[in-house]
Protein backbone atom coordinates (compact mmCIF):
# COMPACT_ATOMS: atom_id res chain seq x y z
CA UNK A 1 0.00 0.00 0.00
CA UNK A 2 1.25 2.98 -1.04
CA UNK A 3 0.46 6.73 0.69
CA UNK A 4 1.40 10.31 0.66
CA UNK A 5 1.05 13.06 2.74
CA UNK A 6 -1.26 16.19 1.87
CA UNK A 7 -1.85 19.22 4.34
CA UNK A 8 -1.34 17.16 7.89
CA UNK A 9 -3.28 13.77 5.81
CA UNK A 10 -2.02 10.26 5.19
CA UNK A 11 -3.93 9.61 2.26
CA UNK A 12 -3.82 5.83 1.44
CA UNK A 13 -6.12 5.25 -1.19
CA UNK A 14 -5.08 5.76 -4.36
CA UNK A 15 -5.45 9.22 -6.94
CA UNK A 16 -7.30 9.09 -9.69
CA UNK A 17 -7.98 11.60 -12.12
CA UNK A 18 -9.43 15.47 -10.51
CA UNK A 19 -8.83 13.53 -6.84
CA UNK A 20 -5.96 16.45 -6.88
CA UNK A 21 -8.55 18.66 -7.23
CA UNK A 22 -11.00 17.65 -4.02
CA UNK A 23 -7.44 16.65 -1.91
CA UNK A 24 -5.67 19.87 -1.59
CA UNK A 25 -3.46 21.01 0.93
CA UNK A 26 -5.12 23.64 1.83
CA UNK A 27 -8.48 21.41 2.42
CA UNK A 28 -6.83 18.28 4.23
CA UNK A 29 -5.13 20.64 6.27
CA UNK A 30 -8.39 22.26 7.31
CA UNK A 31 -9.67 18.61 7.70
CA UNK A 32 -7.10 17.63 9.83
CA UNK A 33 -7.73 20.50 11.75
CA UNK A 34 -11.41 19.69 12.61
CA UNK A 35 -10.59 16.16 13.25
CA UNK A 36 -7.52 17.29 15.98
CA UNK A 37 -10.20 19.52 17.70
CA UNK A 38 -13.32 17.16 17.67
CA UNK A 39 -12.78 13.58 17.28
CA UNK A 40 -11.88 13.44 20.86
CA UNK A 41 -15.33 14.07 22.09
CA UNK A 42 -16.64 12.16 18.84
CA UNK A 43 -15.14 8.51 20.53
CA UNK A 44 -16.28 10.04 23.72
CA UNK A 45 -19.65 10.16 22.06
CA UNK A 46 -19.72 7.05 21.01
CA UNK A 47 -18.77 5.39 24.20
CA UNK A 48 -21.67 6.65 25.66
CA UNK A 49 -23.82 4.69 23.26
CA UNK A 50 -22.45 1.73 23.97
CA UNK A 51 -23.36 2.80 27.94
CA UNK A 52 -26.65 3.30 27.39
CA UNK A 53 -27.37 0.00 25.14
CA UNK A 54 -26.06 -1.55 28.50
CA UNK A 55 -28.76 0.46 30.19
CA UNK A 56 -31.68 -0.61 28.21
CA UNK A 57 -30.67 -4.03 28.64
CA UNK A 58 -30.63 -3.78 32.18
CA UNK A 59 -34.46 -2.12 32.31
CA UNK A 60 -33.76 1.23 32.23
CA UNK A 61 -36.22 2.52 28.66
CA UNK A 62 -35.35 5.52 27.21
CA UNK A 63 -37.19 8.40 28.44
CA UNK A 64 -37.61 12.31 28.47
CA UNK A 65 -34.19 13.91 30.30
CA UNK A 66 -35.72 15.87 33.80
CA UNK A 67 -32.11 17.96 33.33
CA UNK A 68 -33.49 19.53 30.20
CA UNK A 69 -36.99 20.19 31.11
CA UNK A 70 -36.35 23.85 30.77
CA UNK A 71 -35.05 23.06 27.05
CA UNK A 72 -38.64 21.68 26.38
CA UNK A 73 -40.80 24.15 28.14
CA UNK A 74 -38.93 27.36 26.59
CA UNK A 75 -40.04 29.97 24.13
CA UNK A 76 -37.15 29.70 21.80
CA UNK A 77 -37.14 29.89 18.08
CA UNK A 78 -34.88 28.79 15.50
CA UNK A 79 -33.71 31.89 12.71
CA UNK A 80 -36.01 31.73 10.04
CA UNK A 81 -34.82 29.71 6.89
CA UNK A 82 -32.88 31.04 3.83
CA UNK A 83 -34.92 32.21 0.50
CA UNK A 84 -34.13 28.65 -1.13
CA UNK A 85 -34.92 26.90 1.85
CA UNK A 86 -38.18 28.20 2.14
CA UNK A 87 -40.21 25.92 0.20
CA UNK A 88 -39.44 22.36 0.77
CA UNK A 89 -42.39 20.32 -0.23
CA UNK A 90 -40.64 17.64 -2.28
CA UNK A 91 -36.97 16.43 -1.99
CA UNK A 92 -35.19 14.14 -4.02
CA UNK A 93 -32.86 12.02 -2.34
CA UNK A 94 -30.13 9.66 -4.13
CA UNK A 95 -26.62 9.24 -4.15
CA UNK A 96 -23.59 11.43 -5.75
CA UNK A 97 -23.48 9.16 -8.72
CA UNK A 98 -23.01 11.96 -11.14
CA UNK A 99 -26.02 10.94 -13.57
CA UNK A 100 -28.06 10.66 -10.92
CA UNK A 101 -27.00 13.86 -9.38
CA UNK A 102 -28.15 15.25 -13.02
CA UNK A 103 -31.23 13.44 -12.62
CA UNK A 104 -32.11 14.75 -9.38
CA UNK A 105 -31.03 18.44 -9.89
CA UNK A 106 -33.27 18.48 -12.86
CA UNK A 107 -36.28 16.51 -11.39
CA UNK A 108 -38.44 19.46 -10.14
CA UNK A 109 -38.25 18.55 -6.94
CA UNK A 110 -37.39 22.12 -4.03
CA UNK A 111 -34.58 20.28 -2.92
CA UNK A 112 -31.82 17.29 -3.47
CA UNK A 113 -30.62 15.34 -0.42
CA UNK A 114 -26.95 14.60 -1.73
CA UNK A 115 -26.35 11.19 0.11
CA UNK A 116 -22.96 10.66 0.87
CA UNK A 117 -24.14 8.38 3.62
CA UNK A 118 -26.75 5.28 3.24
CA UNK A 119 -27.54 5.87 -0.19
CA UNK A 120 -23.88 5.85 -1.19
CA UNK A 121 -21.51 2.64 -0.76
CA UNK A 122 -18.31 4.18 0.36
CA UNK A 123 -15.64 2.96 -1.25
CA UNK A 124 -13.09 5.33 -1.55
CA UNK A 125 -14.16 6.07 -5.43
CA UNK A 126 -17.49 6.73 -4.80
CA UNK A 127 -16.29 9.36 -1.84
CA UNK A 128 -13.62 11.15 -3.97
CA UNK A 129 -16.10 11.08 -7.01
CA UNK A 130 -18.91 12.05 -5.11
CA UNK A 131 -17.06 15.01 -3.62
CA UNK A 132 -15.42 16.03 -7.11
CA UNK A 133 -19.21 15.82 -8.65
CA UNK A 134 -21.09 18.52 -5.88
CA UNK A 135 -18.39 20.62 -7.01
CA UNK A 136 -19.34 20.59 -10.33
CA UNK A 137 -23.21 20.85 -9.45
CA UNK A 138 -22.47 23.44 -7.80
CA UNK A 139 -20.39 25.50 -10.74
CA UNK A 140 -23.15 24.28 -13.13
CA UNK A 141 -20.74 22.32 -15.14
CA UNK A 142 -21.63 18.76 -14.28
CA UNK A 143 -22.19 16.79 -17.27
CA UNK A 144 -22.48 12.94 -17.90
CA UNK A 145 -22.03 10.87 -21.30
CA UNK A 146 -24.08 7.78 -20.86
CA UNK A 147 -22.28 4.79 -22.91
CA UNK A 148 -25.20 4.76 -25.18
CA UNK A 149 -24.08 8.59 -26.07
CA UNK A 150 -26.76 10.19 -24.53
CA UNK A 151 -25.62 13.71 -22.93
CA UNK A 152 -26.86 14.80 -19.54
CA UNK A 153 -26.80 18.53 -18.40
CA UNK A 154 -28.01 20.93 -16.12
CA UNK A 155 -31.53 22.71 -16.87
CA UNK A 156 -31.84 26.40 -15.90
CA UNK A 157 -33.69 25.99 -12.38
CA UNK A 158 -31.98 23.13 -10.06
CA UNK A 159 -33.00 21.92 -7.26
CA UNK A 160 -31.08 23.21 -3.71
CA UNK A 161 -28.49 21.05 -2.65
CA UNK A 162 -28.41 19.97 0.87
CA UNK A 163 -25.50 17.55 1.23
CA UNK A 164 -25.55 14.25 4.15
CA UNK A 165 -22.07 13.49 5.40
CA UNK A 166 -21.55 9.86 6.88
CA UNK A 167 -22.63 9.55 10.54
CA UNK A 168 -20.29 9.99 13.77
CA UNK A 169 -19.75 6.08 14.03
CA UNK A 170 -17.94 5.69 10.32
CA UNK A 171 -14.69 6.44 9.71
CA UNK A 172 -12.46 6.65 6.38
CA UNK A 173 -9.87 4.02 6.40
CA UNK A 174 -8.74 5.61 3.03
CA UNK A 175 -7.17 8.43 5.34
CA UNK A 176 -5.22 8.58 8.48
CA UNK A 177 -4.13 11.31 11.26
CA UNK A 178 -1.39 10.38 13.74
CA UNK A 179 -1.82 6.89 12.62
CA UNK A 180 -5.38 6.71 13.14
CA UNK A 181 -8.30 6.46 10.41
CA UNK A 182 -10.30 9.90 10.86
CA UNK A 183 -14.45 10.61 11.47
CA UNK A 184 -16.01 10.41 7.71
CA UNK A 185 -18.60 12.66 9.10
CA UNK A 186 -15.75 15.20 9.09
CA UNK A 187 -13.74 14.23 6.19
CA UNK A 188 -17.32 14.13 3.85
CA UNK A 189 -18.54 17.53 5.50
CA UNK A 190 -15.13 19.03 5.64
CA UNK A 191 -14.16 19.09 2.33
CA UNK A 192 -18.27 19.85 0.91
CA UNK A 193 -17.66 22.83 3.15
CA UNK A 194 -14.25 24.15 2.21
CA UNK A 195 -14.57 24.00 -1.69
CA UNK A 196 -18.01 24.81 -1.66
CA UNK A 197 -19.32 27.41 0.93
CA UNK A 198 -18.09 30.78 -0.43
CA UNK A 199 -19.35 29.52 -4.39
CA UNK A 200 -22.31 28.49 -2.25
CA UNK A 201 -23.01 31.82 -1.32
CA UNK A 202 -21.94 33.50 -4.03
CA UNK A 203 -24.58 31.63 -5.92
CA UNK A 204 -27.36 32.76 -3.52
CA UNK A 205 -27.74 29.49 -1.70
CA UNK A 206 -25.51 28.26 1.41
CA UNK A 207 -23.95 25.43 2.69
CA UNK A 208 -27.45 23.07 4.19
CA UNK A 209 -26.71 19.71 5.69
CA UNK A 210 -28.26 16.96 6.75
CA UNK A 211 -27.23 15.53 9.69
CA UNK A 212 -27.85 11.39 10.12
CA UNK A 213 -27.98 9.10 12.96
CA UNK A 214 -27.81 11.12 16.13
CA UNK A 215 -28.65 9.29 19.39
CA UNK A 216 -28.38 12.86 21.34
CA UNK A 217 -28.20 16.44 22.15
CA UNK A 218 -24.13 16.03 22.76
CA UNK A 219 -23.98 14.89 19.43
CA UNK A 220 -25.51 17.77 17.80
CA UNK A 221 -23.79 20.21 20.14
CA UNK A 222 -20.34 18.63 18.73
CA UNK A 223 -21.91 19.32 14.75
CA UNK A 224 -22.91 23.00 16.53
CA UNK A 225 -19.20 23.38 17.56
CA UNK A 226 -17.99 22.18 14.37
CA UNK A 227 -20.01 24.86 12.68
CA UNK A 228 -18.86 27.72 14.61
CA UNK A 229 -15.37 26.62 14.15
CA UNK A 230 -15.05 26.10 10.53
CA UNK A 231 -17.28 29.35 9.67
CA UNK A 232 -14.83 30.99 11.94
CA UNK A 233 -11.71 29.54 9.92
CA UNK A 234 -13.38 30.39 6.94
CA UNK A 235 -14.49 34.04 7.73
CA UNK A 236 -18.23 33.14 7.42
CA UNK A 237 -20.64 34.28 9.55
CA UNK A 238 -22.29 32.53 12.72
CA UNK A 239 -25.46 30.68 10.90
CA UNK A 240 -24.19 30.58 7.50
CA UNK A 241 -24.52 26.61 7.71
CA UNK A 242 -28.14 25.59 8.15
CA UNK A 243 -28.82 21.78 9.34
CA UNK A 244 -31.80 19.55 8.94
CA UNK A 245 -31.16 16.60 11.82
CA UNK A 246 -32.56 13.16 10.84
CA UNK A 247 -34.49 11.87 13.82
CA UNK A 248 -33.97 8.43 12.71
CA UNK A 249 -32.87 7.17 16.30
CA UNK A 250 -35.32 6.27 19.22
CA UNK A 251 -33.26 7.44 21.38
CA UNK A 252 -32.91 10.91 19.15
CA UNK A 253 -36.49 11.11 19.44
CA UNK A 254 -36.52 11.62 22.99
CA UNK A 255 -34.06 14.33 22.66
CA UNK A 256 -34.90 15.98 19.44
CA UNK A 257 -36.59 19.25 21.22
CA UNK A 258 -32.60 19.23 22.56
CA UNK A 259 -31.26 18.38 19.53
CA UNK A 260 -32.99 21.42 17.69
CA UNK A 261 -32.09 23.68 20.62
CA UNK A 262 -28.08 22.59 20.33
CA UNK A 263 -28.57 23.78 16.52
CA UNK A 264 -30.87 26.21 16.78
CA UNK A 265 -28.74 29.32 15.06
CA UNK A 266 -28.33 26.96 12.47
CA UNK A 267 -30.81 24.81 12.15
CA UNK A 268 -33.70 24.35 9.39
CA UNK A 269 -35.52 21.82 10.75
CA UNK A 270 -35.87 17.97 11.80
CA UNK A 271 -36.91 15.02 9.60
CA UNK A 272 -38.83 11.82 10.08
CA UNK A 273 -36.10 8.88 8.75
CA UNK A 274 -38.41 6.46 8.87
CA UNK A 275 -36.43 3.54 7.72
CA UNK A 276 -33.66 3.63 9.97
CA UNK A 277 -35.93 4.76 13.06
CA UNK A 278 -37.24 1.28 12.72
CA UNK A 279 -33.74 -0.05 12.71
CA UNK A 280 -33.13 1.76 15.67
CA UNK A 281 -36.46 0.57 17.63
CA UNK A 282 -35.71 -2.99 17.00
CA UNK A 283 -32.00 -2.46 17.55
CA UNK A 284 -31.98 -0.94 20.63
CA UNK A 285 -35.14 -2.76 22.10
CA UNK A 286 -33.51 -6.29 20.67
CA UNK A 287 -32.98 -7.46 24.36
CA UNK A 288 -36.41 -6.85 25.53
CA UNK A 289 -39.13 -10.05 25.04
CA UNK A 290 -41.81 -7.33 25.50
CA UNK A 291 -40.34 -5.53 22.07
CA UNK A 292 -40.77 -8.75 19.93
CA UNK A 293 -41.11 -7.02 16.26
CA UNK A 294 -43.63 -8.56 13.72
CA UNK A 295 -43.17 -8.76 10.01
CA UNK A 296 -41.53 -5.32 9.01
CA UNK A 297 -44.19 -4.89 6.62
CA UNK A 298 -47.01 -4.18 9.45
CA UNK A 299 -44.66 -1.53 11.20
CA UNK A 300 -46.33 0.81 9.07
CA UNK A 301 -46.57 4.91 9.59
CA UNK A 302 -49.96 4.58 11.13
CA UNK A 303 -49.09 1.92 14.22
CA UNK A 304 -49.46 4.05 17.14
CA UNK A 305 -45.44 4.33 18.00
CA UNK A 306 -44.56 5.22 14.84
CA UNK A 307 -47.66 7.95 14.69
CA UNK A 308 -46.54 9.13 18.33
CA UNK A 309 -42.88 9.73 16.36
CA UNK A 310 -44.46 11.41 13.73
CA UNK A 311 -46.55 13.75 15.23
CA UNK A 312 -44.04 14.36 18.20
CA UNK A 313 -41.67 15.83 15.26
CA UNK A 314 -44.45 17.56 13.91
CA UNK A 315 -44.74 19.38 17.55
CA UNK A 316 -41.24 20.34 18.15
CA UNK A 317 -40.03 21.62 15.14
CA UNK A 318 -43.52 23.91 14.88
CA UNK A 319 -43.03 24.71 18.68
CA UNK A 320 -39.89 26.55 17.64
CA UNK A 321 -40.40 27.63 14.13
CA UNK A 322 -38.53 24.59 12.49
CA UNK A 323 -39.61 22.80 9.54
CA UNK A 324 -40.57 19.05 10.25
CA UNK A 325 -40.22 16.86 6.96
CA UNK A 326 -41.88 13.91 6.04
CA UNK A 327 -40.17 10.54 5.42
CA UNK A 328 -38.94 8.56 2.18
CA UNK A 329 -41.38 7.41 -0.41
CA UNK A 330 -39.25 4.12 -1.81
CA UNK A 331 -41.62 3.44 -5.01
CA UNK A 332 -39.91 3.55 -8.13
CA UNK A 333 -41.88 3.88 -11.51
CA UNK A 334 -42.72 0.36 -13.15
CA UNK A 335 -42.21 1.35 -16.86
CA UNK A 336 -43.60 -1.97 -18.08
CA UNK A 337 -46.31 -2.54 -16.03
CA UNK A 338 -49.00 0.41 -16.01
CA UNK A 339 -51.47 -1.42 -13.57
CA UNK A 340 -48.56 -2.01 -10.88
CA UNK A 341 -46.87 1.48 -11.70
CA UNK A 342 -50.96 2.94 -11.12
CA UNK A 343 -50.73 1.03 -7.75
CA UNK A 344 -47.22 2.15 -6.69
CA UNK A 345 -48.17 5.53 -7.49
CA UNK A 346 -51.38 5.58 -5.29
CA UNK A 347 -49.16 4.38 -2.29
CA UNK A 348 -47.05 7.53 -2.82
CA UNK A 349 -50.06 9.46 -3.58
CA UNK A 350 -51.86 8.18 0.16
CA UNK A 351 -48.20 8.53 2.21
CA UNK A 352 -47.54 12.00 1.01
CA UNK A 353 -51.62 13.29 1.37
CA UNK A 354 -50.87 11.77 5.13
CA UNK A 355 -47.64 13.60 5.67
CA UNK A 356 -49.46 17.04 4.26
CA UNK A 357 -52.74 16.38 6.18
CA UNK A 358 -50.68 15.80 9.57
CA UNK A 359 -48.86 19.42 8.72
CA UNK A 360 -45.44 18.52 7.62
CA UNK A 361 -43.77 21.26 6.06
CA UNK A 362 -42.36 18.77 3.00
CA UNK A 363 -41.30 15.12 1.62
CA UNK A 364 -38.91 13.15 0.42
CA UNK A 365 -38.94 11.14 -2.71
CA UNK A 366 -36.02 8.64 -4.41
CA UNK A 367 -37.26 8.84 -7.60
CA UNK A 368 -37.67 11.80 -10.26
CA UNK A 369 -40.49 9.44 -11.23
CA UNK A 370 -42.25 10.60 -8.14
CA UNK A 371 -41.96 14.07 -7.65
CA UNK A 372 -45.45 15.22 -9.11
CA UNK A 373 -46.85 12.65 -7.44
CA UNK A 374 -45.55 14.17 -3.81
CA UNK A 375 -46.11 17.76 -5.35
CA UNK A 376 -49.61 16.82 -6.24
CA UNK A 377 -50.13 15.52 -2.59
CA UNK A 378 -48.86 18.48 -0.47
CA UNK A 379 -50.12 21.34 -3.24
CA UNK A 380 -53.48 20.04 -2.53
CA UNK A 381 -53.16 20.52 1.32
CA UNK A 382 -50.55 22.82 1.89
CA UNK A 383 -51.48 25.83 -0.23
CA UNK A 384 -48.33 28.25 1.85
CA UNK A 385 -44.77 27.30 1.39
CA UNK A 386 -45.55 25.85 5.39
CA UNK A 387 -47.44 24.75 7.89
CA UNK A 388 -45.71 25.96 10.91
CA UNK A 389 -48.77 26.92 12.47
CA UNK A 390 -50.00 23.29 12.36
CA UNK A 391 -49.62 21.67 16.25
CA UNK A 392 -51.29 19.15 17.44
CA UNK A 393 -53.71 18.56 20.48
CA UNK A 394 -51.65 15.81 21.88
CA UNK A 395 -48.96 14.85 24.32
CA UNK A 396 -46.57 12.49 23.51
CA UNK A 397 -45.13 10.35 26.23
CA UNK A 398 -42.72 8.45 26.57
CA UNK A 399 -45.24 5.37 26.74
CA UNK A 400 -46.45 6.05 23.57
CA UNK A 401 -43.10 6.24 21.60
CA UNK A 402 -42.20 3.04 23.05
CA UNK A 403 -45.61 1.46 22.65
CA UNK A 404 -45.03 -2.50 21.85
CA UNK A 405 -46.91 -3.30 18.44
CA UNK A 406 -47.89 -7.28 18.55
CA UNK A 407 -47.90 -8.91 15.17
CA UNK A 408 -47.79 -12.04 13.28
CA UNK A 409 -43.97 -13.50 12.03
CA UNK A 410 -44.34 -15.08 8.63
CA UNK A 411 -42.71 -17.07 6.50
CA UNK A 412 -42.87 -14.42 3.91
CA UNK A 413 -41.60 -11.95 6.44
CA UNK A 414 -38.21 -14.57 7.22
CA UNK A 415 -38.08 -15.00 2.98
CA UNK A 416 -38.12 -11.03 2.79
CA UNK A 417 -35.62 -10.14 5.35
CA UNK A 418 -33.22 -12.84 4.12
CA UNK A 419 -33.62 -11.90 0.22
CA UNK A 420 -33.67 -7.90 0.24
CA UNK A 421 -30.98 -8.21 3.11
CA UNK A 422 -28.69 -10.25 1.51
CA UNK A 423 -29.76 -8.77 -2.09
CA UNK A 424 -29.04 -5.28 -0.88
CA UNK A 425 -25.64 -6.10 0.72
CA UNK A 426 -24.38 -7.96 -2.52
CA UNK A 427 -24.64 -4.77 -4.28
CA UNK A 428 -23.82 -2.54 -1.63
CA UNK A 429 -20.45 -4.94 -1.56
CA UNK A 430 -20.23 -4.02 -5.51
CA UNK A 431 -20.46 -0.15 -5.22
CA UNK A 432 -24.28 1.01 -5.37
CA UNK A 433 -25.65 1.82 -2.31
CA UNK A 434 -29.30 2.97 -3.74
CA UNK A 435 -30.55 0.10 -5.24
CA UNK A 436 -33.73 -0.71 -6.80
CA UNK A 437 -35.01 -4.60 -5.68
CA UNK A 438 -38.55 -5.40 -6.51
CA UNK A 439 -39.91 -1.57 -7.66
CA UNK A 440 -38.67 -0.31 -4.68
CA UNK A 441 -35.19 1.72 -4.04
CA UNK A 442 -33.63 0.39 -1.16
CA UNK A 443 -30.71 1.84 0.71
CA UNK A 444 -28.70 0.36 3.82
CA UNK A 445 -31.35 0.80 6.29
CA UNK A 446 -32.85 -2.31 4.01
CA UNK A 447 -30.30 -4.82 5.59
CA UNK A 448 -30.25 -3.18 9.04
CA UNK A 449 -33.90 -3.76 9.50
CA UNK A 450 -33.79 -7.27 7.62
CA UNK A 451 -30.69 -8.73 9.80
CA UNK A 452 -31.89 -7.20 13.17
CA UNK A 453 -34.99 -8.86 12.93
CA UNK A 454 -33.42 -12.01 12.33
CA UNK A 455 -31.06 -12.03 14.92
CA UNK A 456 -34.03 -10.76 17.29
CA UNK A 457 -36.41 -13.40 16.23
CA UNK A 458 -33.56 -15.97 17.06
CA UNK A 459 -32.34 -14.32 19.94
CA UNK A 460 -36.08 -15.00 21.37
CA UNK A 461 -36.97 -18.14 19.82
CA UNK A 462 -40.08 -16.77 18.29
CA UNK A 463 -42.35 -18.80 16.05
CA UNK A 464 -43.59 -18.40 12.89
CA UNK A 465 -47.73 -17.61 12.45
CA UNK A 466 -48.02 -21.51 11.87
CA UNK A 467 -46.63 -22.71 15.04
CA UNK A 468 -43.09 -23.57 13.08
CA UNK A 469 -39.74 -22.21 15.65
CA UNK A 470 -37.83 -19.57 13.99
CA UNK A 471 -34.23 -21.27 13.92
CA UNK A 472 -30.89 -20.92 12.01
CA UNK A 473 -31.61 -24.36 10.23
CA UNK A 474 -34.75 -22.13 8.95
CA UNK A 475 -32.77 -19.18 7.65
CA UNK A 476 -30.38 -21.16 6.24
CA UNK A 477 -33.37 -23.28 4.14
CA UNK A 478 -35.16 -20.28 2.85
CA UNK A 479 -32.28 -18.34 2.24
CA UNK A 480 -31.02 -21.17 -0.19
CA UNK A 481 -34.33 -21.21 -1.91
CA UNK A 482 -34.56 -17.32 -2.20
CA UNK A 483 -30.76 -17.34 -3.70
CA UNK A 484 -32.33 -19.91 -6.03
CA UNK A 485 -35.01 -17.28 -7.53
CA UNK A 486 -32.14 -14.33 -7.32
CA UNK A 487 -29.87 -16.42 -9.33
CA UNK A 488 -32.78 -17.26 -12.13
CA UNK A 489 -33.63 -13.36 -12.24
CA UNK A 490 -29.60 -12.37 -12.15
CA UNK A 491 -28.54 -14.83 -14.95
CA UNK A 492 -25.99 -17.88 -14.13
CA UNK A 493 -23.12 -15.11 -15.12
CA UNK A 494 -23.91 -11.96 -13.26
CA UNK A 495 -24.71 -13.84 -10.31
CA UNK A 496 -21.63 -15.81 -10.32
CA UNK A 497 -19.68 -12.56 -10.79
CA UNK A 498 -21.34 -10.99 -8.26
CA UNK A 499 -20.82 -10.22 -4.28
CA UNK A 500 -23.14 -12.89 -3.37
CA UNK A 501 -20.44 -15.71 -1.48
CA UNK A 502 -19.29 -12.42 0.50
CA UNK A 503 -22.72 -10.98 0.92
CA UNK A 504 -24.47 -14.18 2.08
CA UNK A 505 -21.56 -14.93 4.82
CA UNK A 506 -21.85 -11.57 6.50
CA UNK A 507 -25.43 -10.92 6.29
CA UNK A 508 -25.84 -14.67 7.94
CA UNK A 509 -23.11 -14.14 10.34
CA UNK A 510 -24.21 -11.19 11.52
CA UNK A 511 -28.40 -12.46 11.64
CA UNK A 512 -27.28 -15.55 14.08
CA UNK A 513 -24.48 -13.91 16.14
CA UNK A 514 -24.36 -14.14 20.20
CA UNK A 515 -23.82 -10.55 20.22
CA UNK A 516 -25.96 -7.84 18.13
CA UNK A 517 -22.85 -6.28 15.97
CA UNK A 518 -24.32 -2.32 16.37
CA UNK A 519 -23.91 -1.39 12.63
CA UNK A 520 -23.57 -3.34 9.53
CA UNK A 521 -21.77 -1.07 7.21
CA UNK A 522 -18.84 -1.34 10.07
CA UNK A 523 -17.29 -5.04 9.03
CA UNK A 524 -19.06 -4.63 5.65
CA UNK A 525 -16.65 -1.52 4.79
CA UNK A 526 -13.71 -3.74 5.68
CA UNK A 527 -14.83 -5.65 2.36
CA UNK A 528 -15.08 -2.77 0.16
CA UNK A 529 -11.82 -1.73 -2.14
Amino acid sequence: MTSILVGGLEIVGPMGPRYAEILTPEACRFVADLCQRFDGRRRELLARRVERQREIDAGKLPDFLPETAAIRNGDWQVPPPPPDLVDRRTEITGPVDRKMAINALNSGAQCWMADLEDANSPTWENVVEGQINLLDAIRRTITYTSPEGKLYALKAKTATIVARPRGWHLEEKHVRLGGQRISASLFDWGLHFFHNARELIARGSGPYFYLPKLESHLEARLWNDVFLHAQAALGLPRGTVRATVLIETILGAFEAEEILYELREHASGLNCGRWDYIFSCVKKLRNRPEYLFPDRTLITMTVPFMRAYALHVINVCHRHGAYAMGGMAAQIPIKHDPAANDAALAKVRADKEREARDGHDGTWVAHPGLVQAALDAFGRYMPGPNQLHVQHDVTITAAKLLEPLRGPITEAGVRWNLHVGVRYLEAWLGGSGAEPIHHLMEDLATSEISRSQLWQWLRFGAKLDDGRPITAALYDELLADELRRIRAEYGAERYDTGHFKAAVELFMRLSKSEEFAEFLSLPAYELLP
